[in-house]
């Protein structure tokens, strides 16, 4: 929503909640071109990755945020096959993307690269979180070589690393378990979706030129 105030085209993908943006498809007609896209399926992103690079060869801007949900499950119990898709989800698709796409944005010589990682990734990780750790950090290890390699040619890249949000990805709390957590974090409350989408904005702009290769927090100071 943000981003369309600015007037630019943004091309969404999802896989299976695209619905969400029927009303702003609808308040901004022709500006959001949205694909429905199994990111554990090689042959369906190579489908999306061909059309989007056919319409729109050069964007300007790369915002990944996809991940499975965190499992809090003991390393013993570890579940490989679902591993497997969650590097699928984030991390194959992330390199797939920026494949496709970085050649012509480094050739334009601008842009910026934005993903999402974890505050579990700054200071001490939790307990039983082995696989989204793992997923997380070699996330994060992609984004630091791109900012080196790229940084030439007047390409951004960064990371955001929010803390306990208050979205979907919760869905699976209870109150009481979201007043625990609130009560955890120094400023007495969960953050937002608003609060981590401004930062992304930023992050996204002209005036971010000289900001590259970090990761940043957005957790209310629970993880310092």
């Amino acid at each position: 929503q943000r981003i369309l105030q600015e007037g630019d085209t943004v091309i969404a993908q999802g896989s299976g909640d695209l619905a969400q943006l029927a009303p702003l498809c609808k308040a901004h007609p022709g500006q959001i071109h949205t694909y429905d896209v199994d990111l554990t399926d090689g042959q369906a992103l190579d489908l999306f990755l061909k059309d989007v690079q056919a319409n729109f060869p050069t964007p300007t801007h790369l915002v990944h945020l996809p991940a499975l949900r965190m499992i809090n499950t003991k390393f013993k119990k570890f579940d490989e096959e679902r591993f497997e898709l969650d590097l699928s989800v984030q991390v194959r698709s992330a390199i797939r993307i920026c494949k496709t796409f970085l050649p012509a944005m480094a050739k334009a010589k601008r842009g910026r690269v934005l993903f999402m990682l974890t505050s579990y990734q700054i200071g001490v990780p939790p307990k039983n979180a082995t696989a989204y750790v793992m997923v997380k950090s070699m996330l994060g290890g992609f984004a630091r070589s791109l900012a080196i390699e790229y940084a030439q040619y007047g390409i951004t890249v960064n990371c955001v690393a929010p803390g306990v949000i208050d979205t979907d990805m919760m869905a699976s709390f209870t109150a009481e378990d979201k007043a625990a957590l609130a009560e955890e974090t120094p400023v007495g409350r969960l953050g937002t979706a608003e609060e981590v989408a401004k930062l992304l904005l930023y992050l996204a702009g002209e005036d971010a030129g000289y900001i590259t290769g970090q990761v940043f927090g957005v957790n209310g100071g629970l993880v310092i």
